[in-house]
């Protein structure tokens, strides 16, 4: 069955733990020099309706170690949406390469995508949310799990805006069964449909929700401090409005960390704006994650496009391929 990876609610917590337990073992395998091309010989078309350094780096390198070869297709480069439907281009791409990863403006463009692929469609990102990167940050705090603890335990505070990694980030922590909290101005928290979704998590997973105004209470008990920008792509003329908002009672610095318990752990998904939502002083101290999180990035989406794609390959037996290989020659001879 033709499955694709639109977000973390679509998958069961016993699915997503083998996502993140072959996260573990493919980076295992990187670390010693010995990832299998499990890959080899396949295809990864990667539209990319925005920049990206995280994903498309990510992406690119984890086909590469696989054995596989991937292609970046951004707007001016194809006709998805300009000259052609998103529905012909999903069809046409799909009959060249063996996986889509598509970071979109728009969220509807991936479900689109999705609906006519026949091939699986990874979300790189749209503008509703992430399920890439919060795989990544689970096993980040997996490898930075406090000492006793285990998932179901971790205590995870989001603070700043609503953006589509807290939404994701909320609903893979809840769907869990760990302790999210998100602490951000009463305008810029999560909305009611998001609060619906996290509270229906918890009561399947046993996790919990926290949305507050108050950010040192937030942190209070977090094994997890995770922030982001204040603004996006779009939001330029709300930046005084935001900035006035959120500083400096929710910038993550030292003194908001200080209230935090002493193995706190600050994750950010980057870019990051520095001297805005965190201090250079937290981002870079010895608390932070951030570039851990980064690297594990690349792991991550290893363990997808092997989850996803491995699968579906034609392994041809060496008797096979011996056979048309002697074919091919003997024409070319003739």
């Amino acid at each position: 069955m033709l499955r694709h990876f639109i977000q973390t609610q679509d998958f069961s917590k016993e699915e997503l733990l083998r996502l993140i337990e072959l996260i573990r073992l493919l980076k295992r395998a990187d670390k010693e020099g010995a990832c299998p091309k499990l890959l080899a010989g396949a295809s990864l078309g990667m539209i990319f309706e925005e920049p990206s350094t995280r994903t498309r780096v990510s992406f690119e390198v984890a086909m590469t170690k696989l054995g596989g070869h991937a292609l970046y297709l951004r707007p001016g480069e194809i006709h998805m949406g300009e000259r052609e439907s998103i529905s012909d281009t999903a069809k046409v791409v799909s009959r060249m390469v063996d996986v889509i990863e598509a970071r979109t403006l728009k969220h509807q463009t991936v479900l689109d995508l999705a609906k006519y692929a026949t091939v699986p469609v990874l979300n790189g990102l749209t503008d509703y949310n992430h399920p890439t990167q919060v795989v990544c940050d689970v096993f980040t705090m997996i490898e930075h799990a406090p000492k006793g603890k285990k998932l179901e335990d971790f205590n995870v505070t989001f603070v700043g805006d609503a953006t589509n990694v807290c939404t994701s980030l909320m609903m893979i922590c809840t769907h869990l069964g760990m302790s999210f909290t998100h602490a951000a101005p009463k305008k810029y928290q999560l909305w009611d449909e998001m609060r619906k979704i996290g509270e229906e998590n918890c009561k399947q997973s046993g996790g919990s929700l926290t949305i507050t105004d108050d950010p040192a209470a937030a942190v209070s008990n977090a094994d997890f401090i995770y922030t982001d920008l204040w603004w996006w792509v779009g939001q330029e003329d709300e930046i005084p409005e935001r900035r006035d908002a959120f500083m400096p009672t929710f910038q993550v610095n030292a003194d908001l960390v200080s209230k935090a318990p002493d193995t706190v752990k600050i994750m950010h998904c980057l870019p990051a704006s520095r001297g805005v939502e965190a201090t250079d002083e937290v981002l870079d101290s010895d608390k932070s994650v951030i570039f851990d999180q980064a690297e594990n990035r690349l792991h991550t989406e290893k363990a997808l496009l092997v989850y996803f794609v491995y699968p579906r390959l034609k392994h041809a037996s060496e008797a096979l391929v011996a056979h048309h290989q002697g074919e091919i020659e003997a024409f070319m001879g003739g």
